[in-house]
């Protein structure tokens, strides 16, 4: 690091202790504006987001266009407003607990939600951090902090309240009842941009099942959601066949309908798994090694895939853009093919209903013969995200397979924190997908790091078997040196051992 990006380094850091020092620590009063009034850390602060890489992001398009607007009314002063109308944004105040870590952690997790409130098609309107040293078990914030959300509710003219944890379910019932407005938390919202942004069967699926996971412990019943189904004849001596005994509630019969629509979404999962897993064994079969993409959520992933190879993922400046897996065929540069797989990018306590869901997905990177972990290295806080990661990894398996670091958007990070990774990771590559910076270094770990043949062979192969030759130009053989005699051709090849073995007729010192 020379001299002009150590003093730019400390300016920056003296710049932002000056900021966190001028902050109010009141968190949840009215005048704080301080909470919300950064971008959330997850989020890229580039204007430029995308690359020729990125193709022509015609699905991004058509996302933004299908966006809610905040500045249209229900109310229509003018007839041909009907055209044009579009659903009303939700309008959301966020809550969260501080009971560990710093004051700029507890703002930064509730940027983060604010983030996911709006990637959900909500408009945040304001937010409140209670300093707790654990949470109420009957209101989460506690009966006080509990009347002042109501208070702030009724000033905003907010609709919802989005809490930054997974609520009990009698915890959300009894905050309802004090705030008179509909009440979800994290998980709950993680699972609606989800269903938003799943696009093949098999994530629909998925993401139904999550939630309907979700929901069986939820569900509440009032007025006749509580009353029995009687059966059978119903008369005034003793009603007859099947209507003795206490009967069951509706709200009994929705928990059936659930289980039994639950049973069917794991039916269709198991059914889909087949060909998912064919397309895999059929890698495996022609030995072609896999390396899977996973990092946080707009760590960079969908914009590292179409720089390798120009998949033309979409890629937005929002958290879960992508869901659905992409893989693509990729080569070394001294022609090993291999596959590249983008996955779905994970978040601080993302849902176990989400990771059980979508293990079939995620067998992509428990499957993997090398991990490609990008880390947004421009992030205050990257260990977290890496943290984060690992916890998944370790939910599906994971946690054995080779790993290289990605510290991507380089160009915008501070020197001070790459070194930090630096020493703390020591498999890492600097990479920026916006600028390319690094993208070579890259490959040529991936090509190192990826197994490769290691049978060792010098054949010499008929000209009629051109057959055997083609073969070895495939992605089980690595071609060391070739020349073309008068009886045929004269190969140094290293080869897998399943392919050595049908080759060894030719071998020159067999």
């Amino acid at each position: 690091m020379d001299d002009a990006q150590l003093q730019s380094a400390i300016e920056r850091i003296l710049a932002s202790d000056a900021a966190a020092a001028s902050k109010s620590t009141h968190f949840g009063a009215p005048e704080d504006e301080g909470i919300l009034a950064g971008r959330a850390q997850a989020l890229s602060r580039l204007t430029d987001e995308h690359t020729s890489f990125d193709g022509d992001q015609d699905e991004l398009e058509a996302r933004r266009g299908l966006r809610r607007s905040a500045s249209l009314s229900t109310e229509l002063e003018d007839v041909t407003e009907v055209e044009n109308r579009q659903l009303r944004l939700e309008r959301v105040v966020l809550a969260g607990i501080w009971n560990e870590g710093t004051a700029e952690d507890a703002e930064n997790s509730l940027r983060e939600l604010a983030a996911l409130a709006e990637t959900a098609g909500s408009e945040v309107l304001d937010g409140m951090v209670q300093r707790r040293a654990k949470p109420d078990a009957n209101t989460y914030l506690g009966s006080g902090k509990a009347m002042e959300l109501r208070d702030i509710v009724s000033a905003t003219g907010a609709d919802t309240v989005i809490i930054d944890t997974e609520l009990a379910p009698s915890q959300r019932r009894a905050l309802e009842d004090v705030v008179k407005v509909k009440v979800i938390d994290r998980t709950a919202l993680i699972l609606d941009i989800f269903a938003q942004h799943a696009k093949s069967h098999e994530g629909r699926a998925q993401v139904e099942l999550a939630q309907l996971e979700y929901l069986l412990p939820r569900l509440r019943g009032w007025g006749e959601s509580m009353s029995r189904q009687a059966g059978g004849r119903v008369g005034t001596a003793g009603g007859g066949i099947g209507s003795r005994g206490p009967g069951e509630t509706k709200i009994e019969m929705d928990r059936r309908r659930i289980r039994d629509r639950m049973a069917k979404l794991r039916k269709e999962i198991k059914g889909m798994l087949p060909a998912r897993e064919t397309k895999r064994a059929n890698r495996k079969r022609n030995m072609v090694p896999s390396v899977a993409i996973a990092g946080y959520t707009n760590a960079g992933k969908s914009s590292l895939l179409n720089r390798l190879t120009h998949a033309g993922v979409l890629v937005d400046n929002t958290l879960f853009a992508t869901l659905d897996p992409t893989v693509r065929q990729a080569e070394t540069s001294d022609g090993l093919t291999y596959t590249l797989a983008d996955t779905v990018g994970f978040v601080k306590s993302l849902p176990t209903q989400l990771v059980e869901a979508f293990r079939s997905t995620l067998e992509e990177v428990a499957d993997a013969d090398l991990i490609l972990h990008v880390v947004d290295a421009s992030h205050p806080d990257p260990e977290g995200q890496i943290q984060a990661v690992r916890e998944v990894f370790n939910d599906v398996d994971a946690r054995g397979i080779p790993e290289i670091i990605v510290l991507n958007k380089a160009d915008v990070a501070d020197p001070f924190v790459v070194e930090r990774l630096r020493q703390h990771e020591p498999n890492h590559v600097i990479v920026s997908a916006r600028t390319g910076e690094g993208i070579e270094e890259l490959l040529a770990k991936i090509s190192d790091a990826i197994p490769r043949p290691d049978v060792q062979l010098e054949l010499m192969i008929p000209y009629d078997r051109g057959d055997v030759v083609n073969r070895l130009h495939g992605a089980e053989a690595e071609i060391l040196a070739i020349e073309h005699t008068e009886v045929g051709t004269r190969m140094m090849v290293k080869v897998r051992e399943g392919l050595a073995a049908e080759v060894e007729q030719f071998s020159i010192h067999g």
